[in-house]
């Protein structure tokens, strides 16, 4: 070996200082490099799931939204409720007569909201009335010339009652006779009794009149269809009465 090569040897280690990283800074672990395409990965992965929660909410957005909607088209497309009101309703006749349904808005109501003289003889409802249930049901055909009018406006019924077939009824205007009775009736809110001969009920006052008033409840189902029904005070009594009028098609 030269002298040179002894120089080169022992020299050059001192002049040029080493260039492996793990001496150069002994004290510092290994630094943990990442991947770009692990780092890549996360940055998609972290993005996917923003994305992924970003649609899911406008998802349930979109679903309550749409719920709302079509809570709100089933509100709007349900049909009318039937409207109902408290009137006081009058039954009325002579032993030897038939009998008349009178409607008013309230007790101190001389003018009848609707006054019918019905072809069911007073002695027969009287039986009717003691099997515990009445349904009289008034049906007129949907004629042109009725199609337009109320239904209390409605002239002349075909009367069934119970489901038996018993003539018509006549739609009436309120004579001086009627009103005296009302009158003598004002006071009277709910009730069953007996006037004496002259007391008027559109007959000749040739005969007592037997009178049972009561509350009713006046439900309007539609242009085609209203009912009263009798609301019994006695809670404990079966006896119930209703009647209907309809609009039924020819």
């Amino acid at each position: 070996m030269t002298k040179l090569d002894v120089l080169r040897r022992y020299l050059l280690p001192c002049v040029s200082p080493p260039t492996n990283p793990t001496a150069a800074s002994p004290s510092t672990g290994p630094v943990s490099k990442k991947r770009l395409s692990t780092s890549l990965r996360d940055d998609i992965d972290v993005q996917d799931s923003a994305s992924s929660s970003a649609s899911s909410s406008e998802a349930t957005s979109f679903a309550a939204a749409v719920d709302s909607d079509s809570d709100y088209l089933s509100v709007a497309t349900q049909p009318p409720r039937p409207s109902k009101t408290m009137v006081i309703g009058t039954l009325f006749g002579r032993r030897k007569g038939h009998v008349w349904f009178c409607v008013q808005h309230d007790r101190l109501s001389v003018k009848p909201l609707l006054l019918l003289e019905l072809s069911i003889a007073t002695s027969q409802l009287v039986h009717e009335m003691g099997s515990g249930l009445v349904r009289v049901a008034l049906e007129c055909p949907t004629r042109p010339e009725l199609k337009s009018c109320l239904l209390r406006s409605v002239p002349v019924w075909t009367m069934f009652c119970n489901g038996r077939k018993l003539g018509f009824a006549v739609r009436r205007s309120a004579k001086d006779e009627t009103r005296v009775m009302l009158k003598k009736l004002e006071s009277m809110t709910v009730g069953a009794g007996v006037l004496p001969s002259g007391s008027g009920s559109g007959e000749a006052d040739s005969d007592e009149v037997m009178y049972m008033r009561a509350n009713y409840e006046h439900v309007v189902g539609s242009s085609d269809s209203e009912s009263f029904h009798l609301i019994n005070p006695d809670a404990n009594s079966a006896q119930e009465l209703s009647i209907f009028l309809l609009r039924t098609s020819a």
